[in-house]
């Protein structure tokens, strides 16, 4: 196997390993009978665990999200929340899995301490970010916090609903959920 193809294999089993048996409960050497290697080769790569995690966590997944985002053009506020929540309906399963991970994180369900302050960190941007998103569509609307606040919830909901619940949600319904929340944003 050539070397980036083994490196980014053992990602994918670890991927899959942390997914079914969390943070805690997988090991190095788990992932190396799975990909048919050495425990050094492994530790080739990656000092230890925590490392391994902390790239598929601080690299992957905010590439993924970095890149997602970026596949979206913004002529219409509800078109670019639909679009955005629809396609991750067809997110590769390795892209899923990446994900669900992410998630788990944020949510402090998975990975250490200092993982889950970097993601704290993140969250404390989320409304921000969404508010600078919209200000364009709310700059004459009163209740703009709520409006943010209101949609930011509701997307993690059915970020969580086809990520992490692996349920598809038609785009119709995507639509119509978003369309509640911003219609005030003409």
């Amino acid at each position: 196997m050539v070397e980036k193809d083994l490196r980014e294999r053992i990602k994918e089993v670890a991927v899959e390993h942390f997914n079914a048996n969390g943070y805690h409960g997988t090991t190095i050497r788990n992932i190396a009978n799975d990909v048919n290697c050495s425990l050094p080769m492994i530790y080739y790569y990656y000092k230890n665990k925590k490392e391994l995690f902390d790239e598929i966590i601080k690299k992957e997944y905010f590439i993924l999200l970095k890149k997602q985002a970026s596949l979206l053009n913004i002529d219409n506020i509800i078109d670019f929340y639909t679009k955005f929540i629809y396609d991750l309906n067809s997110l590769s399963k390795y892209d899923k899995q990446v994900y669900r991970l992410g998630i788990k994180v944020y949510l402090s369900f998975d990975g250490d301490e200092e993982l889950m302050d970097h993601m704290d960190e993140w969250e404390k941007s989320i409304l921000l970010r969404h508010r600078e998103i919209l200000k364009p569509y709310t700059k004459n609307v009163n209740n703009e916090k709520v409006i943010v606040r209101t949609l930011v919830h509701l997307l993690e909901t059915m970020i969580i609903d086809i990520v992490v619940k692996n349920r598809y949600l038609p785009e119709d319904e995507i639509r119509e959920e978003i369309a509640i929340i911003l219609q005030s944003c003409g």
